[in-house]
């Protein structure tokens, strides 16, 4: 037993000085384990309970199909958002809004393309035109999601997304659709004809007070339904 865990660590040793020596850089891809195997000339078998020990260690991350990279597995951001749909609700969803957005909106009006401006207004019209509330609310995210995109920040709009993500909660839903009715839509459609005009006027004073505006409203709504 001893002499094995002494041979597991001599092809943990060699692996390291081999990660070391070949200059690999972080998320580098390493070669395929049949080449190390060959390399060390030890076994698969031995070679993978080496590259599982590295790994434990964060020096190594292994992707099925893919290959072994250096350095430690890097972080995609789903098991964030996913733990921020346990730990959130309406309100504070609604809270980050006010915050991000009505800025968003500011920028949009200083940046919008005509083209952009073009597609909002499409979306606005195929909102007034919805029979459903599922599809209202279809064309009610194009449009907010278009104006976070007019900003050109790709940082604004990943933590735009992230929200967006998190709304997609079947709670968040149901609350929605529970606050939604006929007269709220004519309220929300004007909130956004006003703020669509607004985009194209480049006026971002008025772009961001109407998006806030609209927001407090939403939120009105939906924590009256919570």
């Amino acid at each position: 037993m001893a002499a094995l865990r002494h041979s597991s660590q001599n092809i943990i040793e060699k692996l390291k000085s081999i990660l070391e020596n070949e200059k690999i850089a972080v998320n580098g891809k390493l070669p395929p384990e049949r080449t190390l195997a060959v390399e060390l000339g030890v076994s698969r078998s031995a070679l993978r309970k080496a590259l599982m020990a590295l790994e434990n260690e964060g020096l190594i991350w292994r992707h099925v199909g893919r290959g072994t990279f250096l350095g430690p597995k890097p972080n995609t951001g789903q098991e964030g958002i996913s733990s921020l749909h346990a730990m959130t609700n309406p309100s504070e969803i609604m809270e980050a809004r006010l915050i991000l957005e009505p800025r968003l909106a500011a920028l949009a009006a200083l940046r919008s393309s005509l083209q952009e401006l073009s597609q909002m207004e499409s979306y606005l019209q195929r909102s007034q035109e919805a029979t459903k509330t599922s599809e209202f609310e279809i064309w009610d995210e194009q449009l907010h999601l278009a104006i976070a995109k007019a900003t050109d920040n790709n940082i604004l709009i990943s933590l735009f997304l992230i929200i967006h993500k998190i709304r997609q909660s079947n709670v968040w839903g149901i609350l929605k659709e529970a606050s939604l009715n006929e007269e709220r839509k004519k309220t929300y459609f004007q909130q956004h004809k006003d703020l669509v005009e607004a985009l194209k006027d480049r006026d971002a004073q008025r772009a961001e007070k109407i998006m806030k505006e609209h927001l407090e409203t939403i939120k009105k709504h939906i924590l009256e339904i919570s």
